[in-house]
């Protein structure tokens, strides 16, 4: 299994930081240098915490120093993902309202003050459960809404019409690794479809410069 989940990681890894640079220097409107940097956040946060792992599968040593910083800063990258993706929301759909962003600077906030105290034990092994707990709530929390603002803003217009279906289920497998993973290690395996949706997230953004691109061809064939 090592070598599999070693294989899928690096080559996740790859696309999302790949696709993170080509979306940052195809396009300069404001949406897609959004999505760009939001897909480089997130690839360069896991690999913090996915290359520690792939590399102890091949030594005797735990790492679980690097390991535990990894989740750390992937915690954070992940809260801040959720609030770049918000701003493109906003970009895309015009939404006038504020109160959605609002509410998610402070759940963010919350968050990572919850990620950053020491109860959270991130360098040893195992790490705080209850503590695991404690900081996904504001992230969840932010999940179900960016689910509700993607749903009812967003599922009629393409590529984006399942994104909250992409983002929910993302949620979904992650909380049955955080709950349950403690008690029945195969669980952990829930992140491999989570990441598959956070691929198809970055395909989501990756259509849309396709769409970009078909419009501006359109526009100087009428021309």
């Amino acid at each position: 299994m090592k070598y599999g989940e070693s294989t899928f990681d690096i080559l996740y890894l790859l696309f999302a930081i790949s696709t993170g640079i080509y979306l940052l220097v195809k396009h300069k409107d404001r949406a897609t240098i959004l999505f760009g940097v939001m897909t480089l956040l997130l690839g360069v946060g896991d690999a913090f915490h996915l290359l520690p792992r792939v590399i102890s599968y091949f030594m005797e040593d735990e790492l679980i120093f690097y390991k535990g910083l990894g989740k750390l800063i992937t915690s954070i990258s992940m809260t801040f993902f959720y609030i770049l993706l918000e701003h493109a929301r906003i970009e895309l759909s015009q939404d006038k309202r504020r109160w959605p962003l609002y509410t998610l600077y402070g759940l963010c906030l919350i968050r990572v003050v919850l990620c950053a105290l020491p109860y959270n034990d991130w360098f040893i092994s195992p790490s705080s459960y209850a503590w695991g707990i404690y900081r996904n709530i504001p992230f969840v929390l932010m999940g179900i809404l960016s689910i509700y603002l993607w749903f009812t803003t967003m599922s009629k217009k393409k590529p984006f019409s399942f994104f909250y279906l992409f983002i929910g289920l993302s949620f979904a497998f992650y909380l049955v690794t955080v709950l349950g993973a403690s008690y029945v290690s195969i669980l952990g395996m829930m992140m491999l479809p989570k990441t598959v949706c956070y691929i198809l997230m970055m395909v989501c953004f990756l259509l849309y410069v396709q769409k970009l691109e078909d419009k501006k061809d359109s526009i100087m064939i009428d021309e």
